[in-house]
């Protein structure tokens, strides 16, 4: 068996110190959640570093040095089985500490309405629960409880799964584990196994936590997370490189197989090299979405990708102008086999799983990305080539498909196929059979047969200053298969070409001041601040928001058409009071999540340091691509720190480590998940809410769109809770296979 790791450096009587703080406290925690929001570190010294603290200034600090909390202190969802089940034949009692509700009016409300109004999730505040008599025992005035079918095989299996992990199924582990508060470590915490006989036995049970995982490692990162290693990238089976003219051309891994199964579906004369040609030829023109004008980038987007490509194609390319608009003409084709995309990584963003909807609907697995960076090479397509003749661009594109895995045991298995490419100690034969599997079972035509053209993409973004004409910035863009409606804030797939969409979270920075904006403001404090999933009282804190971004606010259009970076490198909130943690975190949230932000100031993705500019995943670093210390946190063990882009280190500084997050969700979701049925409720039952209460405590998602028919309000009356919770079967749906903790809050990451 394999070493168990316990991860405490600090034992002894500083470690009983520690943990004596938290001595005689409940282990439910009613404030639980924020107990470690005061517990980053200070602040730093400004003065420079030399010899061995220089090179620990470089890599940033240890995760070693947060603080510990007791393990229980960290949990958020609690389980306890019913002495009799329901009138749905429900067996166990879920209790979830919720964020504090978006409209304030609902805090004191026995009732809490989340999800959709079309889809709700409803759910009663556990002491009125236990006062009624329908569950044991309440862990608190801060939980809420719905119901769930929880059998024996579940419980069984979340019991061996953790079994296998703790006796070294996927390697070495170590009980310590991270918090992170969104996407930055807060404090250390040892592990819990999930306790299924106390839960038999009626216990309250922690059900969103684990025992143990993987100590990070570069090793585990390369094959299970960001798969950068020539072994992958370079594989001469399944992909081509358009430096070498080496590989496989038409590989499962390059961009010509992507294209072609994309564009399946697309049209009866819409042949695979036209649905390329047509994507490119979105740059020949001026482009308005959402009100934003993006302007074209023709002659560079025509001289360095369009008419090199068409030429080592065996044709050749020209520009023509009808009726005001710039069109490019083939002679000959395309040919995709040798597309000038050379693939840097394969990414798997399984820590993007969450669920459909916002807090209700459908275990989702989250994103497998391809991220290729443009070339044009001297020798293309034939013998001579390397990567000093490669011609590398500053241009990045990223291929981002939604994994199509439908319910909970689809995703724990997805999931525990990654898991199993991390016990490889190799890149070996059967190593590379295994992930293309994955890739094929996501990438292939028709796997997502309800989406555009039937691919399974959910966008396609570019990074680049490759076509930017003499000091021009870099540009973001981002398209889907997909009509976009901004005036009725609407997104819906639909076959056909890829069409440019606005670029998520972020606004038109042509329109809008990054510093004194007023739409940018109000965005800040009427819609990411009350989407904080916790109330944090120190800064630096315990920082995430789940929002949405509107296309509109205050009237005028918001999100923008493509995104330019540097300037703008952050959006600032000018009513943020920097004494007032949460609005210091709903800024930073914000800017954090937009393209200016994530690509630049909040990240320090500017080039110096040892970090990358403007890029992530490196274009012109040559192979294995470079990333970013956003997510390497300056090497394995160390955290990466960016002082707040608005308000400076005095007041914030913001630790990133996102592969180590990244690998912890992995194993989180692969071996300490437990599947169960929850029954969906018919909106008809929020109708009768009203019809019993005459309000419905309905907290919609901040910057949602949607607008309650009813009117919204709290249910205080305990009488109205009975008869709530007695009506629940004569509006149940079918149920739906979701993990017991799928209630934890989505988080607002798209990059």
């Amino acid at each position: 068996m394999p070493a168990i790791r316990e991860g405490w450096p600090h034992a002894g009587v500083g470690m009983f110190e520690q943990r004596k703080g938290w001595k005689g406290r409940s282990v439910w925690l009613l404030g639980a959640l924020l107990a470690v929001s005061g517990c980053s570190k200070a602040t730093e010294s400004t003065e420079a570093p030399s010899g061995a603290l220089a090179q620990r200034a470089e890599q940033g600090s240890s995760l070693g040095d947060l603080p510990l909390v007791e393990g229980a202190s960290v949990a958020r969802v609690f389980a306890q089985k019913l002495e009799q089940p329901t009138a749905l034949e429900e067996t166990a009692a879920v209790h979830v500490k919720l964020a504090p509700p978006a409209n304030a009016e609902l805090s004191e409300s026995l009732v809490r309405v989340v999800g959709s109004t079309s889809d709700p999730v409803v759910l009663f505040r556990s002491d009125a629960l236990a006062e009624l008599g329908v569950i044991p025992q309440s862990p608190g005035p801060e939980f809420f409880t719905l119901f769930s079918q929880v059998t024996d095989e579940a419980l069984d299996q979340r019991t061996q799964s953790e079994e296998a992990l703790l006796s070294g199924a996927f390697g070495e582990v170590t009980r310590e584990r991270i918090l992170f508060n969104g996407r930055h470590p807060a404090a250390r915490f040892e592990g819990l196994e999930f306790q299924a006989q106390a839960f038999r036995n009626g216990g309250m049970t922690l059900i969103d936590g684990c025992p143990a995982g993987p100590p990070s490692s570069q090793a585990l990162w390369d094959k299970t997370l960001l798969l950068r290693s020539p072994q992958v990238v370079q594989d001469p089976t399944r992909t081509w490189d358009p430096c070498t003219n080496q590989g496989t051309r038409g590989g499962v891994w390059t961009f010509g197989h992507l294209m072609r199964q994309m564009a399946t579906n697309a049209g009866p004369n819409v042949t695979p090299d036209r649905f390329v040609l047509k994507w490119l030829s979105t740059w020949l023109n001026d482009q308005t979405i959402n009100g934003d004008v993006v302007p074209q980038r023709r002659q560079e987007m025509f001289d360095q990708v369009i008419r090199p490509w068409a030429l080592a194609s065996g044709g050749d390319a020209f520009l023509s102008n009808a009726g005001g608009q710039w069109q490019v003409g083939i002679a000959g084709e395309l040919n995709l086999d040798i597309a000038p995309f050379r693939l840097l990584a394969i990414v798997n963003r399984i820590d993007l799983a969450g669920n459909t909807g916002g807090y209700g609907g459908t275990s989702t697995a989250g994103e497998l990305r391809f991220v290729f960076g443009v070339t044009q090479p001297q020798f293309w397509g034939v013998p001579g080539g390397s990567e000093a003749t490669c011609g590398l661009k500053p241009f990045t594109t990223i291929v981002e498909y939604g994994v199509p895995r439908v319910g909970c045991q689809q995703v724990i298995d997805y999931a525990r196929q990654w898991a199993d490419l991390g016990t490889h100690s190799s890149f070996d034969a059967a190593y590379l059979s295994k992930l293309e599997t994955i890739t094929q079972s996501v990438v292939l035509a028709n796997k997502a047969p309800s989406k555009g053209n039937g691919s399974a993409l959910n966008q396609l973004r570019t990074n680049e200053i490759a076509l930017a004409p003499p000091g021009g910035k870099w540009e973001l863009r981002e398209f889907q298969l997909a009509d976009e409606d901004p005036d009725a804030g609407t997104t819906t797939s639909s076959n056909g070409l890829l069409r440019p969409h606005t670029v998520a979270l972020t606004p038109n920075d042509a329109t809008h001041n990054t510093q004194v904006d007023p739409d940018v403001n109000h965005t800040v404090l009427n819609t990411v601040l009350p989407g904080l999933t916790s109330s944090p009282t120190i800064v630096p804190s315990a920082c995430t928001s789940s929002f949405t971004v509107p296309h509109k606010v205050n009237g005028n259009p918001f999100l923008g058409g493509h995104a330019q970076v540097n300037p703008p490198t952050h959006w600032e909130a000018f009513a943020v009071d920097p004494s007032d943690a949460p609005q210091v975190c709903a800024r930073k949230e914000f800017s954090g999540n937009t393209c200016n932000g994530c690509h630049f100031g909040d990240t320090a993705l500017d080039g110096t340091n040892g970090n990358n500019a403007f890029m992530h995943i490196s274009a012109t670093s040559g192979i294995p691509a470079k990333p970013s210390k956003f997510l390497t946190g300056g090497g394995v063990g160390f955290m990466f720190s960016v002082p707040d882009t608005q308000f400076g280190a005095p007041v914030a500084s913001w630790p990133f480590a996102d592969l180590a997050r990244r690998q912890q969700r992995l194993y989180q979701i692969a071996s300490c998940s437990t599947c169960s049925r929850f029954f969906a409720l018919d909106a008809g039952l929020l109708a009768h809410m009203e019809e019993l209460a005459g309000v419905v405590p309905f907290d919609r998602i901040a910057g949602s769109v949607e607008e309650p028919s009813f009117k919204v309000g709290p249910i205080r009356d305990m009488e109205t809770v009975k008869r709530l919770f007695e009506s629940r079967a004569s509006f149940a749906k079918e149920p739906r296979d979701l993990p017991l903790n799928f209630l934890r809050p989505p988080e607002t990451f798209v990059h």
